[in-house]
């Protein structure tokens, strides 16, 4: 057992060491945006609000046409994801439907557990957050405890799981919606920078 003590000594170091370096990322990231000029600054905010409203505009439009319970969580999901790359947005879009999936699955146990609604929503936040690290899945830990909430709080009509299920649509509808207006921004932003570089060439 003594023989393991070094190795296992050695792994503690490497995984402080990685979290000291993503804190310091994490403080340099957030510095070089915060010294942005004005100009740029202003430039991603309308960006970003032009990808946001769109997406949310569309997701809750189809959410109309499709006649969900609650639409709004559609649009609230595209504007939750959307983020100024396509790439962020993608990521975030993953985390946000591995949460909903996991929630409205921990909201159904806590339902099924039948122990009263203020234990088994207890039990089901704590049960998403630990399953989601389990799966190595934490940045969904807090989406998936959001949705268990909703399915465990929020009144509806109807048979739970069929509200569980409506609800993680609403999430992919939101999720999808974010991504097309994302990735149709990128593609005009390279077309936009594209032809720059092609007149400064000339």
């Amino acid at each position: 057992m003594k023989a393991d003590e070094p190795a296992r000594d050695a792994r503690r170091t490497a995984a402080a060491y990685r979290l000291l370096r993503l804190d310091r990322a994490e403080r340099a990231l957030d510095y070089l945006f915060r010294s942005m000029p004005v100009g740029h600054r202003v430039l991603k905010g309308l960006l970003m609000a032009t990808q946001a409203s769109t997406a949310s505009l569309i997701a809750y439009g189809i959410g109309l046409l499709l006649h969900t319970q609650q639409a709004f969580w559609a649009a609230i999901t595209a504007i939750a994801v959307t983020q100024l790359s396509y790439t962020d947005t993608r990521g975030s879009s993953r985390d946000q439907c591995i949460g909903a999936a996991l929630g409205a699955v921990a909201g159904l146990f806590g339902i099924w557990l039948d122990v009263g609604q203020i234990v088994s929503f207890v039990v089901a936040v704590f049960v998403v957050i630990v399953a989601c690290w389990i799966l190595n899945a934490g940045a969904s830990a807090r989406l998936g405890a959001i949705t268990a909430t909703i399915v465990l709080l929020v009144p509806s009509t109807g048979p739970a799981w069929q509200f569980a299920f409506i609800r993680v649509g609403e999430v992919a509808l939101g999720t999808v919606c974010a991504l097309s207006v994302s990735w149709a921004m990128a593609r005009i932003q390279a077309l936009f920078i594209h032809e720059h570089t092609r007149e400064d060439d000339a």
